[in-house]
């Protein structure tokens, strides 16, 4: 049996090697082992699946990772991390110490931007082909972008700047879904051949100089003509008039039609280029192909059947808390609608649109919009719950700051993914939510210490209508306590005591609560009467609650799922304005994540190096009482 060809390539150049009549093989090696890898590890598949013959074709004719390519998103980056010196590694995705599940400058060379986030590739491209023209280099810069995240305003604006600074920098739009243009064919890939070709450009280009000398009406009109002609039959107009060349559409599993565009497009020496590739998402596995969402993100699965392996849930998620929640609650009003960015499966929202499809808005990859949209409809007596992931509202902090908190507006944010995400790692990680948003004036800040109270605080925020409120809750599955048949709203600014003490004060906000507890059952066998409380609130603080946690105890502890800056910080300010901290004898520490970007693991174990378990509140309560009482009490 002969060795397979994805044997013989450990990075580009040695595929650059093969003649093309072997890319086919290539290809085809690539797919099965981009399979076979996220089937161990779970993942993004049917993406990575979808630009297989496109991944092969890019190595193939231009020169990475002198020649930048850049991957948007990085979810369809798998295949690009086989050819590129890491298939060794592959079945390391995701995990602990392993690859990175999207495109990361630490780990490649061939990596020369890290994506996570949607529709940035542009804007870094054209920053890297102006730095490349500065230098006085020649290497070609590409950007691959999804037409799902072609969504996104920063993709237009940037290239609304390309287009005028006449850049030369090549935009692959992978259309996959939006069926932008009609199906791709022997005679829409002639055409782009053509009109991509040297010769085609050469005659455009001598015909603009000779209308040039035309009277300038005869020029417009000679212009609109061409324009008119060319786009007729290959479309484009609205990426020719943000001063792209247009090239498509093209089959982008067709090699024979992907490699000789490529390298006319490689070849010109004029402004920014866009080709647009057709490609279909899951291509060449069949469970991807007939599965609705195409396998985008899937954990383990057979190979053979493509059978997910999904664990048991011993409780409900979180994200199915709160869609049921909502529902609940608009069935009682039907002002209540219900806003997402592109992720109603991911924040819950398509439950909700199941129910009330009228009242449910998926905006597209577009946050910024999201918040000023829901804000439009808080403006005239409605509801709106914006729901977006903790890391992705980051992406809109001006619209909450500016269209809704300065005025006041109710909307509704439910935070999902806060705190750490685990295999997504710090790109994911709904880390800094509480800082940003408990900073402003008007914002009612809470976060939920298990499923049932997401459902009173879902509930919470359907009753406010005296400003914009927030609530956060982590990804997975809740502790599995019992669920309320009925959200009720929570007095606002008011937190709970869990556990009565008289010595130690552990104040968790969050899900951390579960370990406060745990922390305190051990802080209790050691001798030291333990409060728990839970703080629910981070804005409006709990002020009575917090005071009276410093005054009766001795070491007072707040712990957070979120960086330094947020809860832990106000109650430091609140203690300091109220002059707690002046009598000599109370010990506070705050417990936050750590000052760094946490790469992917476990949740468990990432809260376990952050110190945010059991075993670090024992550990910080030990600390604030001093080396000679922690061996005192642990005598």
């Amino acid at each position: 049996m002969s060795t397979p060809l994805l044997d013989t390539i450990k990075t580009p150049d040695d595929l650059r090697h093969l003649p093309e009549n072997q890319l086919r093989q290539v290809a085809d090696e690539l797919r099965t082992e981009t399979i076979g890898a996220v089937s161990v590890t779970g993942g993004h598949l049917g993406a990575g699946l979808g630009v297989v013959e496109l991944t092969v074709a890019l190595h193939y004719v231009f020169d990475t990772p002198r020649d930048r390519l850049i991957w948007d998103v990085g979810h369809q980056a798998y295949p690009h991390k086989i050819l590129t010196g890491r298939r060794d590694r592959i079945r390391t995705l995701r995990q602990a110490d392993g690859l990175s599940g999207f495109t990361k400058r630490s780990e490649s060379e061939y990596d020369p931007f890290g994506a996570a986030h949607s529709s940035t590739s542009i804007s870094a491209g054209l920053g890297m082909a102006v730095a490349r023209d500065l230098e006085g280099k020649k290497n070609n810069v590409i950007a691959v972008i999804g037409d799902g995240a072609m969504s996104a305003g920063m993709a237009y604006e940037a290239m609304n700047n390309a287009g005028a600074m006449h850049s030369r920098l090549i935009v692959i739009l992978n259309d996959n879904d939006m069926s932008i243009a009609p199906p791709t064919g022997a005679m829409s890939s002639y055409l782009a051949r053509l009109v991509s070709g040297g010769t085609y450009r050469g005659i455009r280009e001598t015909a603009k100089q000779l209308a040039k000398k035309l009277p300038k009406f005869l020029y417009d009109k000679a212009a609109k003509a061409e324009e008119f002609a060319r786009g007729f039959w290959t479309g484009g107009t609205m990426f020719e008039e943000l001063g792209f060349y247009y090239v498509g559409p093209i089959d982008g599993h067709n090699l024979d039609h992907l490699l000789p565009i490529l390298k006319n497009v490689r070849d010109t020496e004029t402004g920014p280029v866009l080709v647009h590739v057709v490609t279909k998402k899951g291509k060449g596995y069949a469970p991807a192909e007939a599965a609705a969402d195409k396998y985008h993100g899937v954990v383990t699965f057979d190979v053979v059947t493509g059978a997910q392996t999904k664990a048991k849930a011993n409780a409900p998620s979180y994200t199915k808390v709160f869609g049921e929640s909502l529902i609940k609650e608009a069935a009682k009003d039907d002002k209540i609608v219900a806003v997402t960015a592109a992720m109603p499966s991911g924040t819950g929202i398509d439950l909700f649109g199941k129910e009330f499809p009228a009242r449910t808005f998926d905006v597209g990859i577009a946050e910024q919009h999201a918040v000023t949209f829901a804000a439009g409809m808080a403006t005239e007596g409605y509801k709106p719950f914006c729901a977006i992931y903790s890391t992705f509202l980051q992406r809109a902090y001006d619209q909450v700051v500016h269209d809704v908190a300065i005025q006041n507006l109710p909307v509704r944010f439910a935070l999902d993914r806060a705190g750490l995400v685990g295999a997504d790692g710090a790109t994911h990680a709904g880390s800094f939510d509480i800082a940003y948003l408990a900073c402003l004036p008007n914002m009612v800040v809470m976060a939920a210490a298990d499923e049932a109270e997401l459902v009173h605080m879902v509930a919470t925020a359907a009753a406010y209508d005296s400003g914009p409120i927030a609530f956060r809750y982590p990804r997975g599955e809740g502790v599995g306590v019992d669920m309320p048949e009925q959200g009720v709203p929570l007095a606002i600014g008011k937190g709970r005591i869990v556990k009565d003490g008289s010595r130690i004060a552990i104040l968790a906000l969050g899900t951390r609560l579960g370990e406060a507890l745990k922390a305190a059952e051990e802080l209790e066998a050691r001798g030291l009467s333990t409060t728990v409380a839970d703080a629910r609130f981070a804005k409006p603080l709990d002020e009575e609650l917090i005071l009276r946690l410093a005054r009766d105890h001795e070491v007072l502890i707040t712990v957070e799922e979120g960086s330094v800056g947020g809860f832990g910080s106000h109650v430091l300010q609140l203690l300091s304005d109220k002059g707690a901290l002046d009598r000599g004898t109370l010990k506070v520490r705050s417990m936050v994540l750590p000052d760094i970007y946490q790469d992917q693991d476990k949740p468990e174990r990432m809260y376990a190096q952050a110190g945010l378990d059991a075993a670090g509140i024992v550990s910080k309560v030990f600390e604030a009482l001093g080396q000679e009482e922690s061996r005192k009490v642990r005598a």
